[in-house]
């Protein structure tokens, strides 16, 4: 698992910097940044990741419409997505998965939960 490339999108530079700070432990990993849905679609065309991380409530485009969008993209509809949010509501949940995302993890975040699931999706993924 070294070398893993991941997305962080997240509006919240604090939130983005705890998230990365996280992936860290990932030996080698390689860390891009987006701000909003927009920013991460662009970064999606020039950057090569394995995994996106992903916010729901973000201006310009959140974090479903991301989702949707990602999965209807021959070239990135494969690619695992985390959820990471402080909606922690059963319907932004079920709507995250419904359109394709690998898992939805509720802020505050603790690294340990986060890597335990990034290390499951690896896994299943193979």
């Amino acid at each position: 698992m070294d070398g893993l490339r991941f997305l962080v999108v997240e509006d919240s530079p604090t939130m983005r910097q705890l998230i990365s700070f996280s992936l860290k432990r990932f030996k080698g990993c390689k860390i891009v940044e987006a701000v909003d849905g927009v920013d991460a679609l662009k970064k999606l065309q020039t950057e090569e990741v394995d995994m996106v991380l992903t916010d729901i409530n973000m201006p310009v485009m959140d974090g479903l419409k991301l989702v949707s969008l990602v999965r209807q993209n021959v070239k990135t509809k494969d690619l695992p997505i985390v959820i990471i949010t402080t909606e922690g509501a059963q319907e932004d949940r079920d709507r995250g998965l419904a359109l394709g995302a690998n898992a939805y993890i509720s802020k505050p975040i603790q690294s340990s939960h986060l890597l335990k699931v990034i290390g499951e999706i690896l896994e299943k993924n193979g």
